[in-house]
Order: C-alpha cells, then structure tokens, then sequence
C-alpha cells in the first residue's frame, strides 16, 4: 500500500551543541515563551486542583448539601461530579487552543532557529 509520507532522509541532522542550548534557554525569547507558559498552566493547574478539592471536601463532610436533590434522581453531587469532567474537557480544549496560537509559534520559531543554525 503506498503512502503519501516519503521515507525517512538517510543524513541525520546536526544537533545542537550544549552551549548552543545554553544560550537559547538564557535567551529573552526562551524566557517569554517560559513564562507566558507558566502564567497560563500553573495559575488553570492550581484553580482546577482546588475545584476538585472542594468537591472531595464536600463529598466528605458536606453529605446533606451533596444530597439535596434538583430533580428526579439528580442530586448536587452527581451535578458537581459531572461538572468535573465538563471542567476537564473545558481546560484541555482552551489549552490546545491557547498553545496553537500563542507557545507553538515561538517555540516552533525557537526549534527552527536551533535545526537550521540561524
């Protein structure tokens, strides 16, 4: 079955000596990517750590408030645990889309530069 992908070059590429990945990880681009990194996951990490937190806690000592009933058989506990996955998949797609359009391009430009000795 043919494919669409060429085979693999036979000639490897030069790799980056350590000083050249010294100099880029001390380099103000590096650090903007970093820390435009960090200013976006650590701050959705600990917020998301801490909802799931609260839910345990409330699961734990807070039984009758997790037990009122909204409607049927749905209690506030089955909400708020289907609200964790809805909150999983909410922060995993803003993610992807964030890291598209603001990390990917500079670090792909910071990947470029140290591939092609620019």
């Amino acid at each position: 079955m043919a494919t669409e992908t060429p085979p693999p070059s036979k000639t490897q590429a030069q790799l980056p000596s350590t000083e050249e990945f010294v100099a880029v990880q001390e380099s103000a681009e590096f650090g903007e990517l970093r820390g435009s990194y960090r200013g976006f996951a650590f701050p959705l990490t600990v917020g998301f750590i801490a909802w799931y937190l609260l839910y345990v806690l409330l699961s734990n000592y807070a039984g009758d408030f997790m037990g009122t009933k909204l409607f049927g058989n749905v209690n506030m506990a089955l909400m708020l645990g289907l609200a964790q996955f809805l909150t999983t998949f909410l922060i995993a797609w803003w993610y992807a889309r964030t890291a598209a359009a603001k990390f990917d391009p500079k670090a792909d430009a910071i990947k470029s530069r140290m591939e092609g000795g620019a």
